[in-house]
């Protein structure tokens, strides 16, 4: 089924995010969490996509893998700075033979390119996606900011790019991890203010640790509230105690999205299903 199905259907829709796996080792555990968070019901798992072009075909073979093997509903990543628009036509055509019916698409990170030879087809997503919107294939889903993307000069001009994005054909979008509801609540207030109406499913993720919240803050501009810090501070090094504390900050978080309104959520899970199985749990009441 398709994500804007789902959408279209009401009710809270709940999903999760993997990336293809490097080694042998790491697709045993992959498999291991998707087996136990499919006993979850998630109505879609998403795949990311590097955007060196160098692993181009690997998220849609996982994908394909994902839904043939387990029965998921799966939302291909595609990034188009590093392909050409044959490499996407391509790409497509191969998750069309699978049946994969969702891209989530996405520029990709410029840093991931650096050094290789420039296929500069594409520069921004809204192209990506006008391109896929004339296949008439697939549902089309965009990404989000609600901090901003660190590459915008101002909140306003992030947001233009927003809407040209939707109006290329995004029908819904998922957002950027982050740790402060405030930016959620207010981001909608922009994006309806300015027209935007799309559905914007939330992305949460659980810090397990004093270095991960480094790379947030640093690579990824994201704020990490007070409260989170000190939380973390408390327990690096306790790792029953880290994700214990872990869970309960992303289950509140979650609830409060939710009960104000939230379409549901997106679970970061960096292939491990402990911690999103205990916020799900959580959040639905066991």
């Amino acid at each position: 089924m398709k994500v804007t199905e789902r959408l279209k259907a009401g009710g809270k829709l709940f999903s999760f995010e993997f990336y293809p796996p490097k080694t042998e080792a790491d697709s045993a555990k992959l498999f291991e969490a998707a087996r136990e968070l499919k006993k979850l019901n998630p109505d879609f798992v998403s795949v990311t996509n590097s955007s060196s072009g160098t692993l181009k075909y690997r998220t849609a073979a996982l994908s394909g893998v994902l839904k043939a093997e387990l029965g998921l509903d799966v939302v291909a990543h595609l990034t188009c700075v590093a392909h050409t628009r044959a490499e996407i036509m391509e790409i497509c055509a191969g998750l069309k033979s699978m049946g994969i019916k969702n891209i989530l698409a996405l520029r990709g990170d410029i840093h991931n390119i650096e050094g290789l030879q420039p296929r500069r087809d594409y520069s921004y997503a809204a192209q990506l996606t006008a391109d896929l919107a004339k296949t008439g294939d697939f549902a089309i889903g965009g990404a989000c900011y609600p901090e901003k993307h660190p590459e915008a000069p101002s909140f306003e001009e992030d947001i233009v790019h927003l809407k040209e994005k939707v109006a290329a054909g995004a029908e819904y979008l998922i957002t950027q991890l982050f740790f402060d509801n405030v930016f959620y609540f207010k981001f909608l207030e922009k994006t309806a203010a300015a027209g935007i109406s799309v559905p914007i499913l939330p992305g949460l993720m659980p810090i397990t640790g004093y270095k991960q919240m480094q790379n947030f803050t640093q690579m990824m501009k994201v704020s990490v509230p007070d409260a989170l810090r000190a939380g973390i501070e408390r327990w690096d090094g306790d790792k029953d105690g880290m994700f214990k504390f872990s869970v309960e900050y992303a289950s509140a978080q979650a609830a409060e999205l939710l009960k104000n309104g939230a379409p549901g959520l997106h679970l970061y899970t960096l292939n491990r299903s402990k911690a999103a199985i205990a916020i799900l749990k959580n959040v639905k009441g066991g």
